[in-house]
């Protein structure tokens, strides 16, 4: 029994001239990976809703079913709270640049935007108070002053904590679709 899909010379097929789903310019796409930090903490808030979780079973098995809504919708913050961790970061579409937050989202039109450029500045540790000398990505705007914008990628971020070559990729690859985008 002959097995196509599995061999290296197969034919190509007509459905392989769909275009892939990057070649959207009106999707948001985030131009790289989330860090291991932030997948890291993700993974451990899912942890810690999974135990939530079972403790709501618990209660719902032993004690009233209110107590056991209310340990289950504390489980649920706890799950949309890593969900929303993970969507972090910076969005690039053809309609303009996004800086997802974790309670606030700011979506900047590409006919605002002056300049996305890396500069050296201090640049908080891990969100943190704390700042430490590093490397981050600004967006420079029409209708902001320089001081009044805050980065949008840094170099002691989740993402690229410790990944100094990750983060110039994904400031060059910000950079290189907002020089794209502003022309068009």
């Amino acid at each position: 029994m002959p097995l196509p899909f599995l061999t290296a010379d197969r034919s190509f097929e007509a459905a392989d001239d769909i275009a892939l789903p990057y070649d959207d310019r009106a999707r948001w796409r985030r131009p790289y990976r989330p860090g291991p930090w932030r997948v890291a903490a993700a993974a451990l808030w899912l942890l810690l809703a999974s135990f939530v979780l079972f403790g709501a079973v618990i209660i719902a098995l032993t004690a009233s079913p209110a107590s056991a809504g209310v340990v289950f919708a504390l489980a649920l913050i706890v799950i949309a709270s890593a969900l929303r961790l993970l969507r972090m970061g910076v969005w690039v579409s053809a309609r303009g640049l996004r800086h997802v937050e974790f309670l606030v989202t700011r979506t900047v039109p590409w006919k605002r935007v002056v300049a996305v450029r890396t500069v050296q500045q201090p640049v908080r540790w891990l969100g943190l108070p704390r700042t430490v000398q590093g490397q981050a990505l600004v967006l420079l705007r029409k209708d902001r002053t320089d001081e009044d914008t805050a980065p949008l990628l840094t170099t002691h971020g989740l993402d690229f904590l410790s990944r100094i070559s990750a983060f110039d990729r994904a400031a060059d690859t910000v950079e290189a679709w907002a020089a794209e985008y502003r022309r068009d």
